[in-house]
């Protein structure tokens, strides 16, 4: 079992940045991919950003390339979301999630997910 849990949301004016944290509890956390994903009100849930295990690929959204950055963190666990300029259209839960697959963005694959933190992007 994998327990997932997303820091780092909040209200920043657009242009603005934040850096999303998601700490695993798990022992092996280096064997997952790792992605970011989100949902707005009235959306489905939609692919962000996702890293292979040794953080050698790493996979981004269109809607977020040259602006979102994804990093891990294997001794600590954790992974994180870089998010630069953002823009009101960012606005959403955002979701770490942990798969024991190969880097992907599709959410089938993955297997645990966290509670999700929101982020608000005013304009």
């Amino acid at each position: 079992q994998v327990q997932l849990v997303e820091s780092g949301g909040g209200l920043v004016q657009a242009g603005g940045s934040l850096r999303l944290s998601c700490a695993a509890s798990v022992r092996t956390f280096s064997a997952y991919v790792m992605g970011w994903f989100r949902q707005a009100p009235g959306n489905e849930r939609e692919f962000v950003a996702a890293i292979s295990w040794s953080a050698g690929s790493t996979y981004y959204a269109d809607s977020v390339k040259g602006r979102f950055t994804i990093s891990r963190d294997n001794a600590k666990n954790t992974v994180y979301l870089q998010m630069n300029s953002l823009k009101p259209e960012d606005t959403a839960n955002y979701y770490c999630a942990s798969g024991y697959s190969r880097i992907t963005t599709d959410q089938g694959k993955y297997d645990y997910w966290g509670q999700g933190t929101q982020v608000t992007v005013s304009s």
